[in-house]
């Protein structure tokens, strides 16, 4: 993928001025203790919800989950109870697994009008903490299901909650001069992703958020994403790619989840975040690679071609050739009202 590298000029002065503090302040017992507090990288990404952290204290894999790999993910939020009206009580609602009450939740979704009675859940998982409750699904119904309302936050709480967006719920607009990108997010697939996009919706407004680099499909996929027999997977890579951390405000690292293969139209973060990226093409070759967090209507492809055709220079980042945007394309983020 390749990300964009930092000045080689700050960083040689990042580099004098690290020497000349330890020269001069340095001590071995503070170089010691220093060390000895640094976080370990080996550690599990942590995120957080509505400013609280959120622990891996039931054995729970912050990074991936993979009772629910590929196309049909069903999973939540840890230490997380969404609040709101019950339409269904969990005393009488018993599941084993947080991924069946998902499921009960999404099923209360219907084709006909593509609305959802429910679209929220609530799972008690913890068996020490749950005791005789262990099991329990509540089904509820959000006021405003872009921002769900938080009853507890707890790291060590015994729920698991999670979002379910109808058809025509759950969009965001990145807005750019070319047009307006509308992006169906996937709570179910990358419930962390979701959550940190819903915050920064909420903050109305997304100052140095813009898209840096863009390259089209050249000969390796056809207008439909498909790959072309014996063409190459790339450069140039069939992507647009920018940024999401907004001026002001603190990106909270995205911990790895397991979502669908990349395809065509998938919005997904690059690493941790807050560089993103959509897909212009079909990319099962990167399957497992990325956190796809949501995927932009059909009929807006067309935007994103366009963008991916503005003047472009090249580039190395991370050995690996890019197209970088002469001019970065601003985004503005919103939430959006569909009918289709």
């Amino acid at each position: 993928m390749g990300r964009r590298q930092i000045d080689s000029d700050a960083s040689r002065w990042t580099s004098v001025t690290l020497l000349v503090l330890g020269l001069v302040s340095c001590t071995l017992a503070y170089l010691f203790i220093s060390n000895a507090l640094k976080p370990s990288n080996n550690g599990v990404p942590i995120a957080d919800f509505d400013g609280l952290r959120l622990q891996d204290s039931n054995g729970i894999n912050l990074e991936r989950d993979n009772e629910n790999a590929g196309s049909q993910c069903c999973r939540g939020i840890p230490n997380l109870e969404l609040w709101g009206p019950a339409v269904k009580w969990g005393t009488d609602h018993k599941f084993n697994s947080s991924s069946e009450c998902c499921e009960a939740c999404k099923a209360m979704c219907t084709v006909e009008d593509e609305s959802c009675l429910c679209d929220s859940w609530v799972f008690c998982g913890n068996r020490k903490a749950c005791g005789s409750r262990f099991g329990e699904c509540w089904l509820k119904k959000q006021k405003d299901t872009m921002a769900p309302q938080v009853h507890d936050t707890w790291s060590n709480s015994m729920w698991t909650s999670g979002l379910v967006f109808g058809k025509g719920e759950g969009i965001i607009g990145l807005e750019t001069q070319h047009g307006t990108l509308r992006v169906k997010l996937r709570p179910d697939c990358a419930p962390y992703s979701v959550s940190n996009i819903l915050e920064l919706l909420a903050a109305h407004h997304c100052p140095g958020c813009h898209f840096y680099r863009a390259e089209g499909r050249g000969n390796s996929w056809d207008s439909m994403g498909n790959h072309v027999e014996d063409a190459s997977y790339g450069p140039p890579f069939a992507l647009i790619q920018g940024t999401l951390e907004a001026a002001g405000m603190l990106f909270k690292k995205i911990p790895t989840e397991d979502c669908p293969t990349i395809t065509r139209g998938a919005v997904a973060w690059v690493g941790s975040g807050p560089e993103f990226f959509i897909s212009l093409a079909n990319h099962g070759e990167w399957k497992g690679k990325y956190t796809v967090f949501g995927s932009v209507l059909p009929e807006d492809m067309l935007i994103a071609e366009k963008i991916a055709e503005l003047p472009t220079k090249q580039d190395v980042w991370s050995n690996v050739k890019v197209s970088a945007l002469e001019n970065p394309v601003p985004i503005s983020i919103r939430r959006v009202k569909f009918s289709s």
